[in-house]
C-alpha cells in the first residue's frame, strides 16, 4: 500500500512535467500525456501498472463527466440539440454496425456479436481530448458546442450497445425487440433519475444553511450519487451524471453564493485537472499489460488490425458528419434547423475531431476474463485494438486538427460581434445600469457619503474608458497599445503592493488574518485585469 500511493506520488509529479512540457510545445496535454506515458513503460525495473476498470468508471468517470456537463452552456447545448442527439445515439450505433461488419469480415474467429462489443467499445469521442485542443486554437463556438455536447452524451449510448453486445456474446441469443425497449428505459430511466438527484442538490444548496465550503463538497458529492444511484437500478450511469449536471449547471447562479461559486470552480479545475492527467498517463503506462495479454496471437497482425479498424472509424465518422450536412439541407425544407447550410468545411473538421480516449479503454478491460465456463472469445485482441484505436485517433488527428482548423480557415458564423466586442458592451452596459441605479435610486446616498462618490467617479470612468475604447478598437494602434501598457503598470503595481504587504506582516502589530485578506484582494485585482480584452 505504502509503496503504490509513493508510486502515484511520482506519478502526479510526472505528470505536470509532462504538461508544462505540453504548454512549451504547444501540444494538447492528454496526447503528450499518453506518449509520455507510453514512454515510461519501457523503463527497466518499474512495477507494471494494471487499470481496474470498475476504478476509472466509479471514480474518474463520474466526476469528470459532471464537470463537463458543469461547464457546458445550456443554451449552446439546446440550440444545437438535433445535432447532438444524432452524433450521439444515431452514429454511435452506425459506427457499431460498421466496426462489427468489418471486424467480423476482418479477423479470424470474430463474430458479430463481438464486432457489436468492440463497436461499442470504440465508437464515442473523448470529451477531454476534443475540448483540450479546440480552445488553443481560435475555432467558431459552435464547434466546440457540438463537440463537447456529442461528447457528453455518446459515452451513454455507446456504453448500453457494450451492454447488449456483452449479453449476446455471454448467452447466445440477441433480441431486437427487447434490446430496443431496454435501450429506452435505460435512457429515459437515466435521466430521469439524474434530475431526481439534481432536484435533492438543488434543495440541499437553496434552502439549507451551507458555507462555501459545504456547497463545494456537495458539488464533489452529487456525482457519485447520481452515477450509483442510476446504476443500482441498471439505468445508464453516465447520463444521469450528464443530465443531473446540465441541471445544476443551470442553476447555480440562483442556489450558490459568489463565494460558492469562486471556492467551486478553483477546487473543480484541480480535481479535474488531476484526474485528467491520471488517466491518460494511466493509458500510455498500460501498453505492456495490453500486449502481455496478447499472448500467442501475431503482434504483427494485430497491429494491421488495429490500425485498420482505427482508419474505418476515422472515415465511417467523416463520413457521418458530411452525410449529416447534406441530410440537414434537405430536412431544412420541411423543419427549421439551426443552420440550414452548415456546408462541408465545418463538418469535415467536426469528423477529425474523434479522438478516443479513457471510456473506450475502461470499456475494453472490463470485459470479463471467463464467459460462462469458457475464456472470454477474442478478448486480447479487442484490448490490443482498442489500444491502437486510442493512439491512433489520438495522436494523429490530436495533432493534426489545430492545422486543419487553420488551413480552412473557419469563420465565426454565429456571432456578428467578435468576442473582443461583446466582453466590451456587456462591460458598457454593467456599468451604465450600476450609474443609472446610484443616480436614481441612491441620490441622496451618493451626496452624503464619500465612499459612494468614489464608487460612482470609478464607474464613470470605466464608463468613458470602455466607449472610447470600442471607438478606437480596430483603427488606433496606439490606444491598443496603451491598453496593453496599462495592464503591464498595473501588475507592477500590484507586485509592489504585494511587497510592501510582505514587510508589514513581519510587524508584530498586524494581524495575519488581514494581510491574507488583502493579498486575496489583489489576487482578484491581477485576475480582473488578465480577463480584461
Amino acid at each position: 500500500m505504502h509503496a503504490t500511493f509513493v508510486l502515484y506520488i511520482g506519478l502526479i509529479l510526472v505528470i505536470l512535467l509532462l504538461v508544462m512540457l505540453a504548454q512549451r510545445l504547444k501540444i494538447s496535454y492528454p496526447i503528450v500525456l499518453v506518449l509520455g506515458g507510453l514512454g515510461i513503460s519501457f523503463i527497466p525495473g518499474l512495477p507494471v501498472i494494471s487499470i481496474d476498470p470498475q476504478l476509472i468508471f466509479l471514480i474518474f468517470l463520474p466526476p469528470l463527466l459532471y464537470e463537463a456537463a458543469w461547464y457546458t452552456s445550456w443554451k449552446e447545448f439546446w440550440k444545437w440539440r438535433r445535432v447532438i442527439g444524432s452524433f450521439a445515439f444515431g452514429i454511435v450505433l452506425l459506427t457499431s454496425c460498421v466496426i462489427a461488419m468489418v471486424s467480423d469480415y476482418l479477423i479470424p474467429g470474430f463474430t458479430l456479436a463481438l464486432g457489436f462489443l468492440l463497436g461499442g467499445i470504440i465508437s464515442p469521442p473523448d470529451a477531454v481530448s476534443a475540448s483540450t485542443i479546440l480552445k488553443g486554437v481560435d475555432a467558431p463556438k459552435r464547434l466546440s458546442s457540438i463537440v463537447e455536447g456529442e461528447s457528453l452524451m455518446n459515452d451513454a449510448s455507446s456504453l448500453i450497445v457494450y451492454r447488449f453486445a456483452m449479453a449476446a456474446v455471454i448467452t447466445g441469443s440477441f433480441s431486437f425487440h427487447e434490446a430496443a425497449i431496454s435501450f429506452v428505459v435505460v435512457i429515459v430511466m437515466g435521466i430521469a433519475t439524474g434530475i431526481a438527484v439534481g432536484l435533492v442538490f438543488y434543495a440541499l444548496h437553496r434552502w439549507l444553511p451551507t458555507t462555501p465550503s459545504m456547497d463545494t463538497v456537495l458539488t464533489l458529492i452529487a456525482p457519485y450519487v447520481m452515477y450509483i444511484t442510476a446504476e443500482s437500478f441498471h439505468f445508464s450511469g453516465v447520463l444521469a451524471v450528464v443530465s443531473g449536471g446540465l441541471f445544476m449547471t443551470n442553476r447555480r447562479n440562483s442556489i450558490l453564493s459568489h463565494m460558492s461559486r469562486i471556492q467551486g470552480v478553483n477546487v473543480w479545475a484541480m480535481v479535474g485537472f488531476v484526474l485528467n492527467g491520471i488517466v491518460f498517463m494511466l493509458i500510455g503506462l498500460e501498453l505492456p499489460v495490453v500486449v502481455h495479454e496478447l499472448g500467442g496471437s501475431s503482434l504483427t497482425q494485430a497491429i494491421w488490425y488495429g490500425l485498420i479498424i482505427s482508419a474505418v472509424v476515422i472515415i465511417t465518422r467523416i463520413l457521418s458528419t458530411l452525410g449529416a450536412s447534406v441530410f440537414t439541407v434537405f430536412i431544412s425544407r420541411f423543419i427549421k434547423t439551426a443552420d440550414s447550410h452548415p456546408g462541408w468545411r465545418m463538418p469535415l473538421v467536426f469528423g477529425w475531431a474523434g479522438m478516443r480516449g479513457v471510456v473506450s479503454l475502461a470499456a475494453a478491460l472490463s470485459i470479463p476474463l471467463m464467459a460462462g465456463n469458457q475464456p472470454f472469445p477474442q478478448r486480447n485482441m479487442i484490448l490490443f485494438i482498442t489500444f491502437v484505436v486510442i493512439l491512433v485517433t489520438l495522436v494523429l488527428q490530436g495533432l493534426t486538427l489545430p492545422w486543419l482548423i487553420r488551413k480552412l480557415e473557419l469563420k465565426e458564423p454565429d456571432y456578428l460581434m467578435s468576442e473582443l466586442e461583446q466582453e466590451i458592451l456587456v462591460r458598457k452596459k454593467l456599468a451604465y445600469v450600476a450609474l443609472d441605479a446610484l443616480d436614481n435610486q441612491f441620490k441622496a446616498d451618493v451626496d452624503e457619503n464619500v465612499l459612494l462618490q468614489q464608487l460612482r467617479s470609478t464607474l464613470e470612468n470605466e464608463h468613458i474608458f470602455l466607449q472610447s475604447y470600442a471607438e478606437s478598437h480596430g483603427v488606433d494602434v496606439n490606444r491598443r497599445h496603451a491598453v496593453k501598457r496599462y495592464r503591464t503598470v498595473y501588475n507592477a503595481l500590484l507586485k509592489e503592493q504585494r511587497k510592501m504587504l510582505k514587510q508589514i506582516n513581519r510587524k508584530s502589530e498586524f494581524n495575519d488574518e488581514i494581510i491574507r485578506k488583502h493579498f486575496s484582494q489583489l489576487d482578484l485585482a491581477e485576475e480582473k485585469i488578465r480577463l480584461q480584452f
